[in-house]
C-alpha cells in the first residue's frame, strides 16, 4: 500500500489525528490527576488471608516455635547459672554473716551519673537501629507480596512492633533484676522495693526508646536529627561514664549528678532507682510519674502508628534486615557491619583535599590521611575508645594480682579497638585484592606501608593523653599508653589480612558444626592478633601499672616494640598468602 492509498483510506487512522490525540489525553491527565480507587470494604479479604496463612504455614510455625522455645529455655538456664544461683550463694553467705556493705558508699556513689550513662546509651542503641532496621520489621515476603494487596496493614504490623517491645524489655528486666541483688547486697534494701523501683526506669526506658526508634523509622527528618546528634550524644555518654568512675573513685560532684539525674528519662530511672537506697533524692514519685505516663502515651500512639509506615520503606528495612541475618548466619561480621552502615545512610563522605606528596613513599600515608578526613567519624571513634582505655588502667594500678591483670587486659583491648579504627583503609584494599592494583607495590608491601600512619595517629593521640595525666600528677605509667600503639596496630593489620572467613575450622568431624573445640578455633584464628597482643602485653604493663618507678614501663615498651615488629612480619605473610591466592595460576 502506498502512501497515497494510506491516506486516502479512510480505516487507515492519519498518524498526525493520532499523535495530536495522544498529546491532548495526556494535557488532560497532567492538568487532572485522579488518583487510584482505593479498595473498599468489599475487597477487604484481611481476615480470610491472615486465617489462610496461618493454616499453610502451620507447620512451619510449629518449627518456629520449638526453635523460639529452645533458644528461652537456653537464655533462661545461663540466667539461672550465671545470675540466679551465684546470687542466691551471696545471699545465703550474707545470712550467714558475711558483709558486702563495704561497697554500698562506692555504688551509690557512681549510680547518679552511670545510670544516667546507660540510659542515654540506651535510648541511642534504639534510635540507631531505627535508622536501617526499626521496630517494625516484617519479613521480607509480608513487605514484598501481602502488604501489595488489599489487605490492611495494621493487623499485620502491629505483632511486630509489640515483639520489638518485648525485645527491648527484656534487657531491661535482667538489669533490674541485677539492680536489686547488687542493692539487697551492699545497702541492706528490701528486695521487693528495690525491684520495683529498678523496674520503673528497666521497663520504662527500654519502651520509650522502642517508640523514638518508630518515629525515627517513619520520618526522614526525625532521621537526619540523629544522624546529627549521634557523635554528641556518643561523647556524653563517655562524659557521663567518666564521672561515674570518678565519683566512686571519691571525686563526685554532686549538683552536676543533680542537673543529669532530671534532665530527662535517663535520670528520671536514677532517681527511681536510688528512691529505696539512704542516698534518695526528693521527688522519687514524681520521676516515676513522668516516665510511667509518658510511656503509656508514647505506647498507644506508637501503636496507631505502626500501620503508617510507607511500603516502600518497609520493603527497605526487610532487605537490609534479611541481609545483615545472611551474614551472621556466615560469621560475616564485617560484612554485617557494612550492610548495617550503608543502611543506615553512615556512608556520606566529605570532601578534603590535601597538596599531593613529592615523594613516592609518601603516596600510601596520603591516601590513608585522605581517607581519614573525609571520614572524621572513625578518628572520633577511636578518640571515644580511648577513654575507657584510661578508665581501664585505674583499677589496674589500684589492685594486685589477678584483678590488675583483668583490667590491664580489658584496656588493652579497648586500646585495641581505637586502633582499628584507624586501619579501614587497609581493610578495603584487603577485602578485594584487586582494590590495591592502583599501587606499585606488592601487597605484602603495601599493607606495611598502611601501618604508618595509623601508628603515628596513635602516638601523637596517646602522647597528648599522657600528657595530659602527667599534668594531673600521673606517675611514670602514663607513658604506657603511646608504647603500646606499635603493637596494637601490628595487631589490627594480622587481622586486616586475614582473608576470606574460615567457616571450616567451625567444623568437628567427630562432633559435627558447632561442636567440640571448633568456635574456639574459629575464635583463636578469627581473632588471633588481638588475643596475641593482649596476651603477651598484660603481664608486662601490668607491672608497669602497678609500680611507681620508670624501668618496668621502659621493659613493657620494649616488650611493645617487639611484639610488633613479630606481629608486621605475620602480617606481611599472610598479605602474601592472599595475593598469592588470588594470582591466576598458568597452564
Amino acid at each position: 500500500m502506498t502512501a497515497e492509498t494510506r491516506a486516502d483510506d479512510p480505516a487507515v487512522p492519519d498518524l498526525a489525528d493520532t499523535a495530536e490525540a495522544a498529546a491532548e489525553d495526556a494535557d488532560e491527565a497532567a492538568e487532572s490527576p485522579e488518583a487510584p480507587a482505593e479498595w473498599s470494604a468489599d475487597d477487604d479479604w484481611t481476615d480470610e488471608t491472615l486465617a489462610l496463612l496461618r493454616a499453610m504455614r502451620a507447620p512451619h510455625r510449629r518449627q518456629r516455635a520449638k526453635q523460639i522455645g529452645f533458644a528461652v529455655y537456653c537464655t533462661l538456664l545461663v540466667l539461672v547459672v550465671w545470675g540466679a544461683v551465684p546470687s542466691l550463694g551471696l545471699f545465703l553467705q550474707a545470712s550467714m554473716g558475711a558483709d558486702y556493705t563495704g561497697h554500698g558508699g562506692t555504688l551509690l556513689a557512681a549510680m547518679p551519673s552511670g545510670i544516667a550513662a546507660v540510659g542515654i546509651a540506651t535510648v541511642l542503641l534504639v534510635v540507631r537501629d531505627g535508622l536501617w532496621r526499626g521496630p517494625v520489621v516484617p519479613p521480607r515476603a509480608t513487605a514484598d507480596w501481602l502488604l501489595a494487596h488489599p489487605v490492611r496493614p495494621r493487623p499485620v504490623l502491629r505483632p511486630w512492633f509489640w515483639l520489638s517491645c518485648g525485645l527491648a524489655v527484656f534487657p531491661g528486666l535482667v538489669t533490674a533484676c541485677g539492680g536489686m541483688v547488687a542493692l539487697g547486697l551492699t545497702l541492706r534494701v528490701g528486695l521487693p522495693a528495690a525491684l520495683g523501683w529498678c523496674l520503673v526506669g528497666g521497663a520504662c526506658l527500654p519502651l520509650l526508646a522502642t517508640c523514638a526508634g518508630l518515629l525515627v523509622e517513619r520520618s526522614d527528618r526525625a532521621a537526619q536529627w540523629v544522624r546529627r546528634l549521634t557523635p554528641c550524644a556518643t561523647l556524653l555518654v563517655v562524659a557521663l561514664g567518666t564521672q561515674s568512675v570518678l565519683a566512686a573513685a571519691g571525686h563526685p560532684v554532686h549538683w552536676l549528678e543533680r542537673v543529669e539525674l532530671w534532665s530527662g528519662p535517663w535520670g528520671w530511672a536514677g532517681i527511681a532507682a536510688l528512691a529505696p537506697t539512704r542516698a534518695a533524692v526528693p521527688g522519687a514519685w514524681v520521676a516515676a510519674g513522668l516516665l510511667i505516663a509518658p510511656t503509656l502515651v508514647c505506647l498507644v500512639l506508637a501503636d496507631r502508628a505502626a500501620a503508617t509506615v510507607p511500603l516502600i520503606r518497609l520493603r527497605e528495612r526487610a532487605r537490609a534486615a534479611a541481609g545483615v541475618l545472611a551474614a551472621l548466619r556466615t560469621i560475616e561480621l564485617r560484612a554485617a557491619r557494612l550492610a548495617v552502615t550503608s543502611a543506615s545512610g553512615g556512608t556520606r563522605q566529605r570532601r578534603v583535599r590535601l597538596p599531593a606528596p613529592r615523594r613516592s613513599w609518601l603516596v600510601v600515608p596520603w591516601r590513608d590521611a585522605l581517607a581519614l578526613l573525609r571520614s572524621p567519624a572513625r578518628l572520633g571513634r577511636a578518640v571515644v575508645l580511648t577513654v575507657p582505655a584510661l578508665l581501664c588502667a585505674v583499677p589496674a594500678h589500684g589492685f594486685r594480682g589477678v584483678p590488675s591483670a583483668l583490667a590491664t587486659a580489658v584496656a588493652l583491648v579497648f586500646g585495641y579497638l581505637a586502633v582499628a579504627q584507624l586501619l579501614e583503609p587497609a581493610r578495603i584494599e584487603t577485602d578485594d585484592i584487586r582494590r590495591a592494583s592502583w599501587s606499585p607495590y606488592p601487597v605484602s608491601d603495601l599493607m606495611l606501608r598502611h601501618a604508618v600512619l595509623p601508628t603515628l595517629v596513635g602516638v601523637l593521640l596517646g602522647l597528648a593523653c599522657s600528657l595530659l595525666l602527667v599534668l594531673s600528677g600521673g606517675g611514670p605509667a602514663v607513658w604506657l599508653l603511646p608504647a603500646a600503639v606499635p603493637a596494637l596496630v601490628g595487631a589490627g593489620l594480622v587481622n586486616a589480612c586475614r582473608g576470606v572467613i574460615r567457616q571450616d575450622l567451625m567444623y568437628s568431624a567427630r562432633q559435627g558444626t558447632g561442636a567440640g573445640a571448633g568456635p574456639f578455633v574459629f575464635a583463636a584464628w578469627y581473632a588471633a592478633g588481638p588475643a596475641v597482643a593482649v596476651l603477651v602485653l598484660t603481664l608486662p604493663f601490668s607491672t608497669a601499672l602497678r609500680g611507681a618507678a620508670a624501668a618496668p614501663v621502659g621493659t613493657a615498651a620494649l616488650w611493645s616494640l617487639v611484639l610488633a615488629a613479630g606481629l608486621l612480619r605475620w602480617a606481611w605473610g599472610r598479605a602474601r598468602k592472599l595475593s598469592a591466592q588470588t594470582r591466576p595460576v598458568s597452564a
